[in-house]
């Protein structure tokens, strides 16, 4: 099993050399994966500073040499294709590899129906499942010609073609979330590289990662074609699941919860690093120093 940090995008004093640094320090400690939630605001009242997740990314591989990065997660329904597969490569290549692409359909009013976006859930998952394959078609760096239902790459005698593809092969790593144990987004992650699954009604347990991993091994050696898999380089063998949870650094009976979960399929434990944890609360300071020594502590 692989260890990753998870931390918000916002927080008062986050910008792209903050996230920078404790991408530094992640991959100084230890830790496998270093991985930002995308939101345009921050879950907090009054003026909060967020930063983009791609620029902060950017910054962050620039400072780093191996550790993965990424983001879980992105919602797909509010980024355009070519933007966005321009982004992941322009990523990808400048971490020499190093990217993987955590997708969801999005949740919560603010950032949807507030702001002018679609704001019916199905109607997003939709969008996510028409986005994710052409985003793999257009990482080929071939011309590709789309007329879909939401997106278009088509016009008179002309094909899109975002070049060069991304360094790595067959193609970024698409790990895809879900709110267990609904069964929609879990039958959409069976078909990608990976699923980043979650609970809304309490803390995540090994049980719960037995039964993603029992879920995901159905979907994915049934019928490939079934799943809808059998168009975007379908492997029963690679799959990752990455695990939420809280850890204490000091705490030695925490490699025995690891253990624990990577027994019961998980692949990935994702270490989630964010300021209630630490018992923030509105008109507090941001608890950044409790954030990084958990970062430094190491998984």
């Amino acid at each position: 099993m692989r260890y990753a940090v998870s931390l918000p995008n916002f927080g008062t004093g986050v910008n792209a050399a903050l996230v920078a640094e404790w991408a530094a320090v992640a991959e100084a400690a230890g830790w496998d994966g270093f991985f930002l939630w995308d939101h345009l605001f921050a879950f907090a009242p009054g003026p909060v500073d967020a930063v983009d997740p791609w620029i902060a990314l950017a910054a962050a591989a620039c400072r780093t040499t191996a550790i993965r990065l990424g983001t879980l997660v992105t919602p797909l329904p509010r980024r355009r294709p070519v933007v966005l597969a321009r982004q992941t490569v322009s990523l990808d290549r400048l971490s020499q590899g190093r990217l993987v692409l955590g997708v969801g359909s999005g949740g919560g009013p603010f950032e949807w129906d507030y702001c002018g976006e679609q704001a019916d859930p199905i109607v997003r998952g939709a969008m996510l499942d028409e986005h994710l394959d052409l985003l793999v078609r257009l990482w080929s760096g071939e011309p590709v010609r789309h007329e879909g239902r939401h997106y278009r790459t088509a016009g008179p005698d002309w094909a899109a073609r975002c070049y060069p593809p991304p360094i790595q092969r067959p193609r970024i790593p698409i790990w895809v979330a879900g709110t267990w144990p609904r069964t929609r987004p879990f039958r959409r992650a069976a078909r990608w590289d990976g699923v980043v699954p979650m609970r809304l009604d309490g803390k995540w347990e090994v049980a719960d990662t037995a039964a993603v991993a029992a879920r995901i091994s159905s979907l994915r050696t049934g019928d490939s074609s079934s799943a809808g898999a059998s168009d975007v380089g379908f492997d029963t063998a690679a799959f990752d699941i990455a695990v939420p949870g809280e850890s204490d650094g000091s705490d030695s009976s925490r490699l025995d919860r690891y253990a624990e979960h990577e027994r019961a399929g998980a692949t990935w434990w994702v270490e989630a690093v964010h300021p209630w944890r630490y018992g923030w609360t509105v008109g507090r300071s941001w608890p950044l120093a409790a954030m990084r020594e958990r970062i430094e502590a190491g998984p």
